[in-house]
């Protein structure tokens, strides 16, 4: 599995940043590949690459503020979960995502 994430939060400061983190290790604990952007208040780190776009199986967007060139994402499967949800509850929307994964293939 082959996972592209963009986390941002209203303040651009921690939460952000905790979101990628609890992502990261979800995906990791599973042998899942995972790269995570941060977009923040000091702007976007980690950018994620056309050639991270074309390997990719799906993207998890956090959804508390607009995530910008969210555009880059259209014809790929997206998965929308809150900064918190990120930090609280990486493993379950992992498995979320697959099952969500398993019903559009």
């Amino acid at each position: 599995m082959n996972i592209l994430a963009v986390t941002s939060c209203p303040s651009g400061v921690a939460n952000t940043f905790m979101a990628a983190e609890s992502l990261e290790m979800a995906a990791k604990e599973r042998g899942w590949e995972i790269k995570v952007e941060t977009q923040g208040a000091l702007g976007i780190d980690n950018v994620i690459s056309e050639q991270d776009i074309s390997q990719a199986d799906v993207v998890i967007l956090t959804n508390n503020v607009k995530i910008q060139n969210e555009d880059r994402f259209l014809d790929m499967i997206v998965v929308r979960i809150s900064v918190s949800e990120a930090i609280r509850n990486a493993d379950k929307v992992m498995d979320d995502m697959m099952s969500l994964l398993a019903v559009s293939i």
